[in-house]
Order: C-alpha cells, then sequence, then structure tokens
C-alpha cells in the first residue's frame, strides 16, 4: 500500500475538455502503483487562466496538465519555466512546490516518442506543419531535435508562424519557413510529411485541414488529435494510401511524463498505452 502522504491531487485546465481521457490514464496508472490520486477536469470557460492557477494553488493541487487554448497564456502566471519549457515558448504540464508554480513542456517528448513507434526511421528532409500554437511549437522543436531540415510551418496568423520560425531560429540545422495555409499544396510537392496541430478535425472543430486531393501516397501523415482518434485528415491519408501516425502516441507519452512530474514515480508506458487502446479501441500510438 502507499504511505499515507502519498496523496495527489490533479488536473486539466483546458477548453472543450469533457471527454478527454486524461484522467483515465493518470488514476489508472496510479492504481497500479498504489498511489491515491484524483485527477479533475477543469473547464476553461470566461475565465483567466491565472485565476484557475491561484485556486489550484488554494486547493492544494499538486499538479496542473495545460491543454488548447491556455499552453501559452499560462506562462506569465508561473514563477519558474524548466528548460524545455524554455525553449519552446509553451506549457502543457505545471508543477505546485510549496508557493513556487514550475511549468513544463512534455508534449515535446509526447510527439517524438509517439512518431518513432508509429512511423520509425521516417523521412525527415521536409515537414509541413499545420499550425504555431501551443502544440505546433512542440512538435517543431521535436522535428529539428529528430534531425529535420526544413520545416514549412502554416498558421491563419502568419505573425504566429513567424514567431515559431524565430524561436527555432538556435537549431542551426533545420531551416523554418513560415507561410499561409494558402501556400501549404504548392510546399507540399516536396514535402516528406505533414502534420496537423490544429484544432481542425478535433470534437467540435469538424473538417480536415487540407483537401485529400493533396495528399500524396510517398507522404506520412501525422496527427496531434486524439478525440477523435481517427480524424478526417487520417482517415483520407489512409484512402490515399499515407502512412499515418494518429494523436495517441503524443497523448499517452506526454501523459506518462507528467505522471512522472507529478508524482516522482516512474510509469509504465506500455501499460498505460494498452489502457489508451482499450479506452479507445484503437490507435497506432
Amino acid at each position: 500500500m502507499a504511505e499515507e502522504q502519498e496523496r495527489y491531487l490533479v488536473g486539466l485546465i483546458g477548453s472543450g475538455i469533457a471527454t478527454s481521457l486524461s484522467p483515465a490514464l493518470h488514476e489508472r496508472e496510479a492504481d497500479r502503483q498504489g498511489l491515491r490520486y484524483l485527477y479533475q477536469l477543469v473547464e476553461l470557460r470566461n475565465g483567466d487562466v491565472g485565476e484557475l492557477l491561484l485556486a489550484a494553488r488554494q486547493l492544494r493541487f499538486r499538479g496542473l496538465n495545460i491543454t488548447h487554448p491556455a499552453k501559452q497564456a499560462v506562462l506569465p502566471h508561473l514563477d519558474v519555466l524548466a528548460p524545455e519549457a524554455a525553449e519552446i515558448g509553451a506549457v502543457n504540464t505545471v508543477v505546485f512546490d510549496g508557493d513556487r508554480a514550475t511549468g513544463h513542456n512534455t508534449d515535446r517528448y509526447g510527439f517524438a516518442t509517439g512518431l518513432a513507434r508509429a512511423l520509425p526511421g521516417v523521412d525527415l528532409h521536409h515537414v509541413v506543419l499545420l499550425g504555431a500554437g501551443g502544440a505546433g511549437l512542440a512538435v517543431a522543436a521535436a522535428l529539428a531535435e529528430a534531425g529535420c531540415r526544413r520545416i514549412t510551418v502554416a498558421d491563419v496568423d502568419l505573425g504566429r508562424a513567424q514567431r515559431l520560425a524565430a524561436a527555432l531560429s538556435r537549431h542551426a540545422a533545420v531551416t523554418v519557413v513560415p507561410v499561409t495555409p494558402e501556400a501549404v499544396p504548392g510546399r507540399l510537392a516536396d514535402a516528406a510529411g505533414l502534420v496537423n496541430a490544429t484544432p481542425i478535425g478535433m470534437e467540435g472543430h469538424h473538417g480536415s485541414p487540407i483537401a485529400a486531393e493533396h495528399l500524396r501516397p510517398d507522404l506520412w501523415v501525422a496527427d496531434v488529435i486524439y478525440r477523435p482518434l481517427d480524424t478526417a485528415l487520417i482517415r483520407a491519408a489512409r484512402v490515399r494510401g499515407c502512412r499515418v501516425a494518429d494523436g495517441g502516441g503524443m497523448v499517452v507519452h506526454q501523459a506518462a511524463a507528467s505522471f512522472r512530474l507529478f508524482t516522482g514515480h516512474e510509469p509504465d508506458a506500455e501499460r498505460m498505452f494498452a489502457d489508451f487502446l482499450a479506452l479507445t479501441g484503437g490507435g497506432n500510438a
């Protein structure tokens, strides 16, 4: 049995999170380790993420996961940024230690590990990235670290894409080109891969970020969305003969890394992956 002090109150702040699998993934792993662990969903409506962080501190939360649309908005409300979060410029995990709130980013690790598992040895000479928000920043950093030579990043807010390019300028081996979504079909012509890091395709944001006609059989396609797991983009890519990586890998491996930060206990990512498959009925995480 776990010692009496090993109790953990954690949660997730974000918008449209009612169907999140994070509570189940975390709590099942905690149960196996004999920990008293409660994972709460905190819906971000019209309130300020800073107010929610303050309330969580007062309620003695051990930590929080942060998701869309607050991964960058949370930054001014933190006391310290861990190196990977400072480097990326986005936070998806907050750990409370006394009066100090430290921001971490486990999305980069989650995406990199999930992609390597789903598509081992994939060609990274040129990747088109859709979305330059918090998830896009983590994906871009993961691609750069994995040896990607060129990233074309498209966002409806060109300034945001330009800021992502500037943030990755320290990676001398990778060239990052910011564009508007209208330029994506042409940029895909010589790309090896396509990653969707926009909300398009998730519950409440139906559709695909790009028309199926622009997908080639020799293109690999990844999506960070896991609700639903089988997004319109992933379905279209399969039909076109593309190799695909759904969002399951990223969510499982970032959750495992967050669990480690919250508890100090080593999670069993394979068991968490099995939980994910049981909860969703599939995936290639």
